[in-house]
Parts: structure tokens; sequence; C-alpha cells
């Protein structure tokens, strides 16, 4: 079993910030594969079904982004999957607008929510799937930013975005985690030599 979650914040107001990009890769794959993330458990929203063969929690936290880690871990420690078997998504603002970036374990690059998780469990060795919303402007906070609407010329980019993440992390459950880097990480150094 594997637990796949999705980073972002509840309510309405933050539906479609750059922040909630984790649950709409969530929101992705329940619509792919006719997952209902619709009960409340581990402080969060989530939704048992079967991806590729492997039995899948879909796990939206309630916590906010800060407090990720509460429910990550609640799931943990109820499932006891093994880190292996947990995938986080969640927003980049390192990253280009719908760029994805694999890593099989690391540090949290900034994100807050994978810091929370990181110190919940005690390990950075789990895999997670980040996928680019922009580098905030200059003039403008970094929380105003993530909490910001995407523009209109973003939206096909950050739909692909979601769409590759979502992709990516059927790969990672099809053993294909290698390949998913290969595949979705190399993007990023070709943008920056063109």
């Amino acid at each position: 079993m594997y637990i796949i979650a999705g980073l972002g914040n509840p309510g309405r107001e933050y539906k479609y910030t750059r922040h909630n990009t984790g649950f709409e890769v969530i929101d992705k794959l329940a619509y792919d594969y006719n997952i209902n993330v619709n009960r409340s458990k581990f402080s969060a929203m989530c939704g048992e079904g079967i991806i590729g063969g492997e039995k899948v929690i879909l796990l939206k936290p309630l916590t906010y982004m800060n407090l990720s880690g509460n429910a990550v871990a609640a799931a943990m420690n109820f499932y006891k999957p093994g880190l292996d078997k947990l995938i986080v998504c969640c927003d980049d603002v390192n990253l280009p607008v719908g760029s994805i970036r694999i890593r099989k374990q690391g540090s949290d690059g900034g994100q807050k929510g994978l810091r929370n998780i990181i110190e919940m469990l005690g390990s950075d060795g789990f895999c997670r799937v980040r996928v680019g919303v922009g580098e905030k402007p200059a003039a403008m906070e970094l929380k105003n930013w993530v909490l910001s609407g995407f523009m209109l010329e973003e939206r096909d980019d950050i739909i692909k975005g979601m769409t590759d993440g979502a992709d990516a992390v059927c790969m990672i459950l099809r053993g294909e985690v290698n390949e998913a880097m290969s595949k979705y990480n190399k993007k990023k150094k070709v943008m920056e030599n063109e």
C-alpha cells in the first residue's frame, strides 16, 4: 500500500492558489482512477483505491500547509506502509510554472509543508513530486505569492504540470522512479540552457 499525500490549504479561498498544487495532483489522480477523496480521517480528506494494481490512500491534509506533517504522520502511523511507500506532491517556487521535479529523498528545499513532514516523520527518506509554480516577483512577499492564483497565461502550463505530476506518481507506483526522474527532471536543465 502507498500513501500519496498532496499538500495545500483547505477552504474555498485557497482552492486555486499556487500553494494548492499538491491538492490538484491528488484531485487529478482521484478523477482518473475513480477514487472518492471524501472521508475525513487523520485531520485530512482521504480515499482508498487502486492505481496500476497498487492499493493507494490519497490524502489531502486539512491542517494547513505548515502543519502537513500532522496528517501525514497520523496516516503513516495507522497504515505503517514504510517510508518507501510514501509519495508527497507539493508546489515548488524554485521551478518554472508546470515543471516537475522528482526526488527519492532529500531536503525540504524551503517548502514548509515538506519541512513539517520531515520533522514529524524524523526522516527525509520518502519520494516527492514537486510541481513548479514559478519564482516570486522581487517586490512580492513569498506568502502572498504562494497564496495568489495563476495568471491566465500560466493556465496551460500549470494544467500540464498537474497532469505530469499525476503521471509521475503513476510511474513511481509502477517502480519506475528512475525513469520518472529521467523523464521530468531534465526539463529544467533544457530550459536553463536555452
